[in-house]
């Protein structure tokens, strides 16, 4: 059985430049999800959100590699980030941050397998969060880079993107700062 790394199928999501900003069209993908807000670095619910993500995917992987014979590894933790204010976003005023933690899972993974894993990491995990769910993420055409450094520093980038990139094509937010760590 032949092993799918999603970060090579899809490398052009997952091979942004450093220090400039390229233009991608991003498929239509689905992931496993959960909504919070506040400091990640600080809030416990940040951390009970990543040991749901990532034991709900563990567990559709193992089950997708003995019910439907398919294998992958499990694609990197990603994140939506946002703040009401754009600017306390880029200034790192994180107790204002939403977020939604996710991970993507492949498209031959019906709801039965999510609900499985889900009854599976409840038995290790207790109760799930309440915005835990499987949906798909339809982005289309982004901006990316490649931050190299601490995510405390990516703040001049984020100013960058938002003050002189963005304006000079002619485009707005459509969405999300979307992460891929």
């Amino acid at each position: 059985m032949d092993k799918i790394d999603f970060k090579k199928k899809l490398s052009m999501l997952y091979s942004a430049p450093a220090g400039n900003f390229a233009t991608v069209d991003v498929p239509v993908m689905q992931f496993v999800k959960i909504d919070g807000m506040g400091d990640p670095n600080r809030d416990p619910a940040y951390k009970h959100a990543i040991e749901w993500l990532y034991s709900v995917s563990y567990a559709i992987k193992f089950a997708a590699k003995t019910r439907l014979q398919k294998d992958y590894v499990v694609p990197p933790l990603e994140g939506l980030w946002w703040a009401d204010n754009p600017d306390d976003f880029a200034g790192r005023r994180k107790h204002l941050w939403r977020w939604t933690m996710m991970i993507m899972v492949p498209d031959f993974i019906d709801r039965s397998i999510y609900e499985a894993a889900l009854t599976k990491s409840r038995d290790k995990l207790d109760e799930p969060p309440q915005s835990l769910r499987l949906e798909p993420l339809d982005e289309g055409q982004c901006l990316q880079t490649l931050h190299i450094g601490s995510y405390d520093d990516e703040g001049p980038t984020l100013a960058r993107l938002h003050n002189e990139i963005m304006p000079t094509q002619g485009v707005t937010f459509a969405g999300p700062h979307h992460e891929t760590t």
